[in-house]
């Protein structure tokens, strides 16, 4: 699995969630269509009206999150930064996705299409997480000029070698050689180890 994947899956899911923060700090989710995918550029695209909140909530916070579940279970998790297509390149983006997404003649027909505003992510950070297979798979990637940050736990060097996270985990994703560790791909960062731990030696890692 890769960055470029995730992308490409993402507009299979085609409706997926996606969170901004109003004026207030609120958190808002919506369900948004992508639109359109450049794979090669790690960039996905998306539209909205200039009356919706969505739209001022994209172009004064600058932080969005998208999330979409595969028919396999497959969690996609982009955090990045909308842009706005430039002025100038607008009517040639809404045309594109107008062709590409057919539907959207219904839902803006004609020249109302013109309320409309082309954005794109292609900076950030993209979580894969597979909940149907056992264990479980997980990865992060960064993609454009993002970069995948660690997440999850760690055994310490305060580890005494009881084996008692081990036989706690859910997904079997300690393993020992030569000193327990946690296969990162596999955890479902539950803290079922680090509550356990009857030496304290598991760790959240830090952001």
């Amino acid at each position: 699995m890769d960055a470029k994947t995730c992308i490409q899956k993402l507009k299979y899911i085609a409706s997926v969630s996606m969170a901004t923060v109003d004026k207030n700090g609120c958190p808002q989710v919506r369900t948004i269509g992508i639109m359109h995918v450049d794979v090669e550029q790690d960039e996905i695209y998306f539209l909205t009206a200039r009356g919706k909140d969505f739209y001022r909530e994209l172009v004064d916070n600058k932080q969005v999150q998208v999330l979409g579940l595969s028919k396999y279970k497959e969690m996609i998790r982009m955090t990045g930064v909308p842009e706005r297509v430039p002025s100038e390149l607008q009517k040639e983006w809404l045309d594109r996705l107008f062709d590409e997404n057919p539907y959207m003649n219904n839902v803006y027909p004609d020249e109302s299409r013109n309320i409309l505003e082309v954005f794109f992510i292609g900076n950030g950070e993209i979580e894969y997480f597979n909940l149907g297979v056992h264990p479980i798979f997980r990865e992060s990637y960064g993609f454009g000029k993002g970069i995948a940050k660690k997440k999850g736990y760690v055994i310490s060097e305060r580890c005494i070698g009881c084996g008692i996270c081990k036989k706690n985990c859910p997904q079997g994703a300690i393993s020992f050689k030569e000193k327990y560790y946690i296969r990162e791909e596999n955890c479902l960062h539950c803290g079922l180890c680090n509550e356990n731990c009857p030496s304290e030696a598991v760790d959240r890692i830090k952001q």
